[in-house]
């Protein structure tokens, strides 16, 4: 089973080794949006992984269920007591008041980030952690329990969930920990900086690898939930890193893009990928491996802007009788960028009038294209593999046109599997955490005891494209012109620029 908690929702999935989906389930989510503010109240998560999970299991016995896995938006965070029960909101992985909060912090700890290759911005868990702590939030008001030491406790929104799950504390993922500050590459939280930012009271949790079991799923867990009691329950990771453990996309070399409202860019690498600019972070992944990437503000959102309510299938037709469009577009869903590149004050932009809708709708689809393009180039210029095939998921896969144009615009073949949701990658995750605790897998000494290679039949693939070379060399010209435009308007540094014209 694995377990989705989305911005709107909460999607359950039960996989099995073949890739069959035996039972789904879904429930609501809702929360407080207000100029930066972005909360949710915990209790409705569990609320609606109770009723998701029920929904998931009506025509399957409880007792199929192996295992499950977890995963989170990556930076949501809140504080809890000692028994569990939040005393904060947890403030969402785009809340944003965090701004000044994410400058102190990467002052703070500058060498550290430095070494680990990415900065500090104001979604970040640990700003946000801050952010709390000046505002007076968890300092002991909220109850006897609240405050640090026995005290104010550190939550990601996937601890949240398995902490009840198994009715004890768990530890923390490293997935979920690290943009609350947390030293992947020597596994341990940074004290001295935590220190110097008055955050020592804070009760941080311990951390352990994704795909290490926490224990099981307890009675009155399994009265809320409908699962079996004893049913194992394994470390998750973040959304974006669901995603890529359900595209397939597992070797080295091999890329993921999720492709929904942003653009999320994530990838395999033998050791983590040193990103002097801080826009691109690594996480570790469950089999050893490093997952570089980075998540882009242009995306399907800024379609939904522009044409609001429109037949967007029509339009798709339309706009392959317009490729290139006549103009550029840099589709940003909201202002500023944060991968390939880190500009707060870039701004969505058409290099001109387009001629009709029809065109406008085109110029969208073939700059997020673009962008896509442009963020590959980076990663390159970093020193990374890109093996073909690349991987398509997120909710933009629904657009078949779109789908070969991105693949013509790369140049590269590109896979979309059948389901495209995380929660197939917490089953996948699950699966490689039973058999990994059951020494299952049989790999090389020293090695973990399972390989993700081993559950390549959970991940069923729909769909292959071939990239067409005349498509391709057309679009060349309009990535050259894009690239020079973000340059000539100073958030695109020249190095990256000069790399992209020539090796794009």
């Amino acid at each position: 089973m694995g377990v989705d908690l989305g911005t709107q929702g909460v999607r359950v999935l039960v996989v099995t080794d073949d890739g069959e989906v035996a039972g789904r389930g879904s429930a609501p989510l809702t929360g407080h949006r207000d100029d930066g503010r972005h909360e949710q109240l915990p209790a409705h998560w569990w609320d609606g992984v109770g009723a998701a999970a029920r929904q998931a299991l009506r025509t399957l016995p409880a007792e199929r269920v192996r295992g499950l896995a977890v995963c989170g938006t990556s930076g949501t965070v809140l504080l809890t007591d000692s028994r569990g029960e939040p005393v904060t909101p947890a403030l969402m992985y785009d809340d944003a008041r965090a701004g000044a909060e994410a400058r102190d912090a990467q002052e703070a700890g500058a060498d550290v980030w430095r070494a680990l290759g990415h900065r500090i911005q104001p979604t970040w868990a640990l700003a946000k952690l801050l952010w709390l702590h000046r505002a007076g939030r968890g300092d002991g008001s909220e109850g006897p329990d609240a405050r640090g030491g026995g005290g104010a406790r550190v939550c990601h929104q996937a601890d949240f969930i398995t902490r009840r799950l198994v009715g004890h504390p768990v530890p923390a993922d490293s997935s979920h920990a690290l943009k609350t500050g947390y030293d992947v590459l020597h596994r341990a939280w940074p004290t001295e900086v935590l220190d110097r930012l008055g955050l020592s009271g804070l009760d941080f949790p311990a951390v352990t690898a994704p795909g290490t079991r926490l224990g099981t799923v307890c009675r009155a867990a399994a009265e809320a939930t409908g699962l079996a009691e004893g049913t194992p329950v394994i470390a998750g990771m973040t959304d974006g890193c669901a995603a890529q453990l359900g595209s397939g996309a597992w070797g080295v070399g091999r890329w993921n893009t999720v492709l929904g409202t942003t653009l999320v860019l994530k990838g395999v690498t033998a050791d983590p990928l040193h990103d002097p600019a801080g826009v691109l972070y690594n996480h570790l992944s469950p089999d050893g491996n490093w997952l570089p990437g980075g998540a882009s503000s242009v995306g399907a959102g800024a379609l939904s802007s522009a044409f609001p309510g429109a037949d967007l299938q029509r339009l798709d037709r339309q706009a392959a009788g317009r490729e290139p469009a006549s103009v550029l577009a840099y589709p940003l869903v909201s202002r500023g960028e944060r991968f390939p590149f880190l500009a707060a004050e870039a701004e969505a932009f058409l290099t001109g009038p387009p001629a009709d809708d029809a065109d406008h709708h085109a110029a969208l689809l073939q700059g997020v294209a673009l962008a896509e393009r442009l963020c590959l180039a980076y990663v390159r210029l970093l020193g990374a593999p890109v093996e073909e095939p690349v991987t398509f998921t997120g909710g933009a896969t629904r657009s078949p046109y779109w789908n070969q144009l991105r693949a013509d615009v790369l140049g590269l073949p590109a896979r979309i599997p059948e389901h495209t949701d995380s929660a197939l990658g917490m089953a996948v995750l699950a699966a490689y955490g039973v058999r990994r605790a059951s020494g299952g897998g049989g790999t090389r000494a020293g090695a973990p005891a399972a390989a993700l290679a081993d559950l390549a039949g959970m991940v069923r693939v729909r769909t292959v494209l071939d990239p067409r070379p005349e498509v391709r060399r057309r679009f060349d010209q309009p990535f050259a012109e894009l690239v020079g435009e973000l340059e000539r308007r100073g958030w695109l540094p020249s190095e990256t620029a000069a790399y992209a014209r020539e090796h794009g």
